[in-house]
């Protein structure tokens, strides 16, 4: 390999090391469309066999997981209640006994 083609190789890999850091990067600042937890939508992380399960809800169906993250004790509802928390959607009081 003659000098030339040593320097060619070696700015080929500064520029594959330059795109991979600015991926890197971009990756870490923008980590995707769903966002976090806000707004009556939430964004859970669970764990399982395959690394990780990502649920997105919105509106309804934010509210009904809600509503089963309260009402449960399991460790998906550990999990999800403080996202619940971060969309807006707190457990409704319940109603006072008239007396």
């Amino acid at each position: 390999m003659t000098r030339h083609d040593k320097r060619r190789v070696a700015i080929v890999g500064v520029a594959v090391l330059l795109i991979l850091a600015a991926v890197a990067v971009w990756a870490a600042n923008r980590p995707g469309a769903y966002g976090g937890s806000r707004n009556g939508c939430i964004t859970v992380t669970l764990p399982s066999t395959t690394g990780g399960a990502l649920i997105h809800q919105c509106g309804s169906g934010a509210r009904a997981a809600c509503r089963r993250a309260y009402a449960g004790t399991d460790k998906v509802s550990r999990l999800t209640r403080p996202q619940c928390r971060l969309a807006g959607l707190i457990p409704a009081r319940p109603a006072s006994a008239a007396g």
